[in-house]
């Protein structure tokens, strides 16, 4: 069994009415004044919004509002908080919705205590010390970020956005309260793109050139089992509670790192879709589930028994035994057929509503590479190249 050193030191707080638990959770963690940060009016029409300001004010803890956080979450908003928290005297942050809110939240509190620009961290050039502490009332179980050290950031600043991640422990949430009554409107498209991503977050690690994590990979097996059959259940009744908390749950130990205890996960599905949300401004969960088909069609030979264990214990594909590679490729089919089922497109056409160009593609793989400085994966060692052929197997 591989070495391991596994950290999730996130309070969470559990079930129905548990925001009512904010203020005092607050103050627990040291926060004196707070940045309330938040998305769109949906937080506000649904009333949340309303209740985490009004439960702050009657707990005795001043705050700030900070609206505005778009899907892949913009650099100009995380300055604009850092500004804002510097200008107020904030020493807290609180996200008050999903992972972009959460990943914008992150990097404000890296921001505010560093001299530099903040994306110095997200470019490779710094790394921070200290930051100030974060936590979540999470709206949208997806990216697992209110238990994760990892955040997303697209630099919208300049000609060309790029869109990437970092990931330090000194930013993992305080606590994250999780009500899933709160994902009973999340629109079918929303619902079905966060549970793509929590699978992803488990494969990314299962598909490891590690062996022998045998209780590890069962978890995973299990987690992504789970997650397939959950998510007809809430596409038919979106209040369905039992299956949205299992969603919302899974999403979390999807990415605090107990389906992969450290293991040298693989990643570049992820990377490689970070290219196409930066230039096309997609989903982040329907966009993983038109790269990774193809990105596991051309790794696949590296390690057949990987995918048969996969598409037999999680795609539910039978085993022959006399075809290892013929099982590898059905479970793929049959990944694709579910993605179809739950609503995601499994081509960049179907994502985007037309042809990507040659020259698109050649962009995407020339800024996931950095410009050729840098490889992607660990289940196969990509270079620029090999990514535009996994884009264009993907078109």
């Amino acid at each position: 069994m591989k070495d391991f050193s596994f950290y999730a030191p996130t309070e969470v707080v559990f079930g129905r009415e548990s925001e009512e638990q904010v203020a005092q959770l607050v103050k627990k963690y040291g926060g004196t004044k707070v940045l309330v940060h938040y998305g769109g009016e949906s937080a506000r029409r649904s009333g949340l919004l309303d209740k985490v300001c009004r439960l702050l004010d009657e707990g005795g803890v001043p705050f700030e509002m900070l609206g505005g956080v778009v899907p892949n979450p913009r650099l100009t908003k995380v300055k604009e908080g850092i500004a804002l928290c510097r200008e107020k005297g904030i020493d807290f942050i609180l996200a008050v919705g999903g992972g972009s809110v959460i990943d914008s939240a992150k990097a404000i509190a890296y921001g505010v205590p560093y001299e530099g620009d903040v994306w110095d961290f997200y470019a490779g050039k710094a790394q921070p010390t200290v930051c100030l502490p974060v936590a979540s009332v999470l709206t949208i179980p997806a990216a697992g970020s209110e238990m994760s050290e990892a955040s997303v950031v697209t630099n919208d600043e300049g000609e060309g956005w790029t869109k990437l991640g970092y990931s330090n422990n000194i930013s993992r949430p305080k606590f994250a309260i999780m009500n899933p009554e709160r994902t009973f409107t999340l629109p079918a498209y929303q619902t079905a793109a966060g549970v793509t991503d929590i699978m992803m977050h488990t494969m990314e690690r299962y598909f490891n050139p590690d062996g022998d994590m045998t209780v590890t990979d069962a978890i995973a097996e299990a987690l992504m089992r789970t997650m397939k059959s959950c998510i007809f259940e809430v596409l038919k009744n979106p209040e369905d509670y039992r299956n949205r908390a299992q969603i919302m749950w899974a999403g979390s130990l999807a990415h605090n790192d107990v389906t992969g205890n450290r293991t040298n996960g693989d990643w570049a599905t992820h990377q490689i879709e970070h290219e196409l949300s930066a230039m096309f401004d997609v989903t982040h969960g329907a966009g993983l589930a038109v790269v990774w088909p193809s990105w596991a069609r051309y790794v696949m030979k590296e390690n057949v028994s990987r995918f048969v264990r996969f598409a037999v214990n999680v795609a539910g594909v039978e085993n022959d035994f006399t075809d290892p590679e013929g099982t590898a490729l059905r479970g793929i089919a049959a990944m694709e057929q579910f993605y179809h089922a739950i609503g995601m497109p499994t081509s960049i056409h179907e994502l985007i509503g037309r042809d990507v160009t040659d020259e698109e593609i050649e962009e995407m793989a020339r800024k996931c590479t950095r410009n050729q400085t840098i490889t992607q994966g660990k289940f196969k060692t990509l270079r620029m190249a090999d990514i535009a052929e996994i884009y264009r197997m993907a078109r």
